[in-house]
């Protein structure tokens, strides 16, 4: 199978090619992975080799079903889930309606369900159906940060396929060759920060990263850290639930928190080369009044919540265990 367009990923990209040469395709995916990892990628190609009608190895990029599965316009590539778009138990009963209607042109009928891992059990049991009972021609490909917020029963119908994330070469390579008028040294630190997730750098290149809100609320929240003030980190917590931030708001601030935590555990080690003059400074005043111990421990906290931003925890109570969770980290 073709999957040199998806960077990295060696494991997974041997296992699908040793997997389709064997037997084909499966009819039933999960792609895993956090936003930014290549999940769409990934779901782009396999739809891709799903509909390709050009012989030899799939998806050949050069049929007629390669390039409009590739440009979003393959009638029997259905796209649900995405912004606007909640896969409730209506929607997926009207996907298994559609599902029984044959393909357009292609050999397959392929879905890609986004956000799968918001579904709720009605919905994800509506589904199961489809997915032991569907037509042989209809393929689905689920999309979600988290595998595990999926019903194991869910689970056992599909092959999982988790993305990984790339090495800073890798990511260097990928944004060297999209970016070719950036500088080396912009090239070199949005690979060393976005920890291995491409989106994140594409995001910081194109000046999309950190939305306001999130560093803000991100800085905030190392400045009380610093102060060693429990009350008014409860606080800030308290207010996260309050103002109603969502899990995409709040897996926003995290990421930012937890740079900004690293960023003080390399400035501790005399070693940041950070050129944001903010964030500069906000690794010095961490470096200064917080130790090893209390940022290795706020990371550690932050990449537990960061999981379960991905699964059924709600909001508040992530918000509670940001706060509760920093409150309680020694001197």
């Amino acid at each position: 199978m073709e999957l040199s367009r998806l960077v990295g990923n060696g494991p997974l990209k041997r296992q699908l090619s040793l997997e389709t040469a064997r037997r084909g395709l499966s009819h039933a995916y999960i792609i895993s992975g956090p936003a930014g990892s290549g999940k769409r990628t990934l779901a782009g190609l396999l739809s891709a080799a799903l509909v390709c009608t050009g012989g030899g190895e799939v998806p050949c990029f050069t049929c007629s079903g390669c390039k409009k599965a590739l440009g979003n316009i393959h009638p029997d590539v259905v796209h649900a889930g995405g912004e606007g778009d909640e896969l409730n138990v209506a929607r997926v009963r009207a996907i298994r309606n559609d599902a029984y209607i044959k393909p357009n042109e292609a050999p397959r009928k392929v879905y890609i369900l986004e956000g799968a891992q918001n579904m709720n059990d009605p919905s994800q049991n509506a589904l199961l159906k489809l997915l032991e009972e569907g037509p042989a021609y209809a393929a689905f490909l689920l999309l979600t940060d988290n595998a595990a917020a999926l019903l194991s029963t869910v689970r056992s119908r599909c092959e999982v396929l988790t993305l990984s994330p790339v090495t800073v070469q890798e990511a260097e390579a990928f944004l060297a060759a999209r970016y070719p008028d950036r500088s080396q040294a912009e090239i070199s630190n949005a690979a060393a920060r976005c920890e291995g997730i491409l989106g994140r750098a594409v995001d910081q290149l194109e000046g999309k990263a950190g939305d306001g809100k999130a560093l803000e609320g991100a800085a905030t929240l190392l400045e009380r850290l610093c102060d060693r003030d429990e009350l008014a980190i409860l606080d800030f917590c308290a207010a996260l639930e309050r103002d109603k931030w969502d899990r995409d708001s709040l897996n926003a601030l995290l990421d930012e928190f937890l740079l900004l935590v690293r960023d003080c555990l390399v400035c501790a080690a005399g070693a940041l080369h950070e050129s944001d003059p903010r964030r500069r400074a906000l690794a010095q005043q961490g470096a200064k009044a917080l130790s090893p111990k209390v940022l290795t421990g706020a990371a550690a906290l932050t990449e537990q919540l960061r999981t379960a931003c991905g699964s059924y925890v709600g909001a508040g109570h992530i918000a509670g265990w940001l706060g509760a969770g920093l409150a309680q980290l020694g001197p």
